[in-house]
């Protein structure tokens, strides 16, 4: 099973200015400048964890393929780009899965056909810029059985177009990239590879490669007599400009829109669909009658719940904090760019949200039914990729009872999947939905996340859906998909003891990559403090978790001990100015360092910084907190193995006063026997700053031990440490900045937790029964 979390946490594109002169919208803007004070935290209920799980089967994983051009972006370079998955609407339980970098692909009794390659039919195809540029997606007419009507839209560039062909509408400009949707006709719709024709319905052009039609699909719970029956929706991006012009506000644009269209019809502009005349804004001046809803930055899914009133919910993609869902009815307005979700968006501030002034329903602007932030990481820049983007889902009606009525959705980057009651998400509540987070299981019973299920940091997660509502999972980091076979429930328990979770700063258990590096170790405390995986990156995550329950460590470890370099694997976080989330240890008065150990090395490394080749190191390094004024190598609290007296010891050394002396207790047995290599050993060292008490845990039971110094090398005084912030924590050797190497441990941690406080005995052996009991 894998590890539960210790806490329950959670690119604009180009600036231009477009062709379309402001005209009224039904949403007023508000003034440039937000009033009020910032909110901190926007959503500060985090998801909760649910003891409801889903158990995955692996469905299919489908053929690498490559964007075009060859991407740059890393997020480009995944298995392959698949983005949905879905029954064609004839009752052959035949399935589609379209991949943005060119293939349409069926599965029809689990045996897989290549369709049709949009690539290959569109020479200006684009795939290698932009996170939905390319085969967007696919959607098949509800009476494809009868007529082989199906629908797809790509992406095209400009520059390698030698005709530039003409928009529906005025495009952005400059203009980066056309949208293009079109209509295929199949010969014969029984047949496995496509063979017919094709014509252009709809052509936009975008200023940049971002924000440009995500999804194009039908109503599938519109019955044949229905006004909405066989009409087309296409949510329509902002194509990065939303920041800059008020664009997703007024209603002559397309832009940040859902539009609406009738595509065999033909009163559209160019005669190549037709508007709906039941569409909201038909009639009115200056408006696009195509228009179904309005101001969105990056509309992504969209789909309809297949009971009760049927209503539309929509996952849209947020600026820099906010990821949401919307219940969608014609005319809304979502208010991007004056709101960002639930509150004022000031886009010369774009790193706070503000609240709602008192005058805000005059506005009109309908709010989120569901949402979340991003909670990103302790000093991580707002305006930087922090991993997160919402990636719409279902409302489940299939035959699973624990899941009906949910609408399950996630995080397309990091992989969690959320779900909230469907009953909740009304416009009418004035307020969001709660949100639990699911666990994942396989059929044979074991706990991943989908990070595990990947084996990548980044996901890309999305969620499909067949025709008798069973929710399937799809990930491009290696193109699989997964079938929900049932559901599971089972607690979700803390890994940490009750009575030190207050006191819990910091927390690894190397099962949280970070989204956008998965060189970075994502903190489970509350401080959010990233932590950095020097040298050897994500190589350093091993499967060899240390405890039922448990599924990764790292490993640390000497690179080339003849060469005085920086080339040592390590782990930790360093800065000069101190690291303001860990500001508990600034004047702490106890603290904590408890972690999971297995040797692998037979006693200090070879010493690189010397010109003996024989000479070793006197150290090897566990985990500590630096002290405040540290160059990365002295500590304020610290778990390491230290020659005392011409004999390798096991140690809690620490230091109250940054220019004081530090203090060390040593286990009195051969530090052999109580770190035996290659088998786990749990170890807590605790520090009492106010009385100079120092002991030493193993697997949950003191160890005996001695004060290398009988004077008061602390200069106690029923005080703390320095009130200085720590210059941070290094675990695996010294030096996290990685200027030097010195001590380095062969070996692997699992679960390093720094507490604020000096845990008793009881607790440490009650946390360390926790672990083997698998929490």
């Amino acid at each position: 099973m894998g590890k539960s979390r210790w806490w329950v946490t959670a690119a604009a594109g180009a600036l231009v200015v477009g062709l379309f002169t402001p005209t009224p919208s039904i949403g007023s803007a508000v003034p440039a400048a937000a009033d009020g004070t910032p909110i901190a935290d926007p959503y500060p209920d985090k998801p909760l964890r649910s003891s409801l799980g889903l158990v995955l089967e692996e469905h299919h994983q489908f053929p690498a393929s490559e964007p075009t051009p060859a991407p740059t972006d890393y997020r480009l370079m995944r298995h392959n780009r698949i983005n949905y998955i879905g029954d064609i609407p004839d009752g052959t339980r035949r399935q589609y899965v379209p991949d943005l970098n060119g293939p349409l692909y069926l599965l029809d009794r689990g045996r897989e056909h290549r369709y049709l390659d949009i690539k290959a039919q569109f020479p200006s195809f684009y795939s290698g810029r932009g996170m939905g540029s390319g085969f967007g997606f696919v959607s098949f007419h509800p009476d494809f059985e009868d007529n082989g009507l199906f629908y797809t839209v790509h992406t095209e560039k400009t520059a390698d177009m030698t005709t530039l062909p003409a928009t529906t509408y005025p495009a952005q400009t400059p203009t980066f990239s056309h949208s293009v949707v079109t209509e295929w006709t199949a010969r014969n719709p029984d047949a496995n590879v496509f063979r017919g024709t094709r014509r252009e319905v709809l052509r936009l052009g975008f200023a940049s490669q971002i924000h440009a039609i995500q999804q194009i699909d039908f109503n599938p719970t519109a019955e044949p007599r229905d006004d909405d029956y066989g009409q087309l929706y296409v949510a329509i991006g902002d194509g990065g400009i939303g920041l800059t012009t008020d664009q997703p506000q007024t209603l002559d644009n397309p832009y940040g829109k859902i539009w609406r269209i009738d595509p065999r019809g033909t009163d559209g502009p160019t005669g190549s669909y037709g508007v709906p005349r039941s569409n909201p804004f038909v009639g009115d001046a200056g408006a696009l009658g195509e228009t179904w809803a309005i101001g969105m930055r990056d509309p992504h899914r969209f789909s309809w719940d297949p009971q009760g009133q049927h209503r539309m919910y929509l996952g849209h993609i947020g600026q820099h904090q906010v990821e949401a869902v919307y219940e969608v009815r014609p005319g809304d307005n979502f208010g991007w760019n004056p709101r960002e979700g639930r509150f004022v968006y000031d886009n010369d501030d774009q790193c706070n949200l503000y609240p709602l002034p008192a005058d805000d329903a005059q506005h009109g602007y309908v709010y989120p039914v569901a949402a979340y932030d991003h909670d990103a990481p302790a000093g991580w820049p707002c305006t930087s990729d922090s991993g997160h983007g919402i990636s719409g889902g279902q409302v489940y009606r299939g035959k699973l009872p624990a899941l009906r009525g949910k609408y399950v959705f996630g995080d397309l980057v990091d992989g969690r999947v959320l779900w909230a009651q469907a009953g909740q998400m009304r416009q009418e509540t004035g307020r969001e939905a709660t949100l639990h987070e699911m666990q994942l299981w396989t059929t044979d019973g074991e706990r991943l996340r989908m990070t595990d299920l990947v084996d990548d940091h980044r996901v890309d997660l999305r969620f499909g859906v067949d025709a008798r509502g069973e929710l399937y999972l799809l990930a491009k980091a290696n193109g699989k998909v997964w079938k929900v076979v049932g559901t599971r429930h089972t607690p979700w328990k803390d890994e940490t003891l009750p009575a030190l979770s207050d006191s819990v700063v910091a927390a690894y258990d190397f099962e949280h990559p970070f989204a956008v590096d998965g060189a970075k170790e994502e903190d489970q405390g509350p401080s959010r403090t990233l932590l950095d995986l020097v040298n050897g990156g994500e190589d350093m995550r091993v499967r060899d978790g240390a405890y039922p329950g448990s599924r990764s460590s790292i490993q640390t470890q000497q690179v080339n001990p003849t060469v005085n370099g920086n080339d040592d694997w390590k782990a930790g976080v360093w800065g000069q100015d101190g690291v303001a989330s860990l500001d508990r240890f600034a004047g702490a008065e106890q603290a904590t360092v408890m972690g999971w150990f297995k040797m692998n090395g037979t006693g200090p490394a070879l010493n690189s910084t010397t010109p003996d080749p024989t000479d070793r190191y006197n150290a090897i390094g566990l985990a500590g907190v630096l002290a405040g004024n540290s160059d990365g190598h002295g500590v304020r609290a610290l778990l390491e193995l230290i020659n005392v007296d011409g004999e390798l010891k096991l140690v809690a050394l620490g230091r109250r006063l940054d220019d004081g002396s530090s203090s060390t207790y040593a286990a009195s047995a051969d530090w052999r026997s109580l770190l035996p290599r290659g088998r786990w050993v749990h170890l807590a060292a605790t520090f009492d700053y106010t009385t100079g008490e120092m002991a030493l845990y193993r697997n949950g039971k003191p160890v005996d031990g001695f004060y290398t110094s009988t004077s008061d090398p602390w200069q106690v005084d029923g005080t703390g440490t320095s009130d200085t912030l720590p210059r941070g924590i290094k675990i695996g050797g010294s030096f996290p900045q990685n200027t030097l190497e010195r001590n380095p441990c062969d070996c692997r941690m699992d679960s390093l937790v720094f507490l604020d406080k000096a845990a008793s005995a009881g607790q440490v052996r009650q946390q360390y029964r926790r672990y083997l009991a698998g929490y």
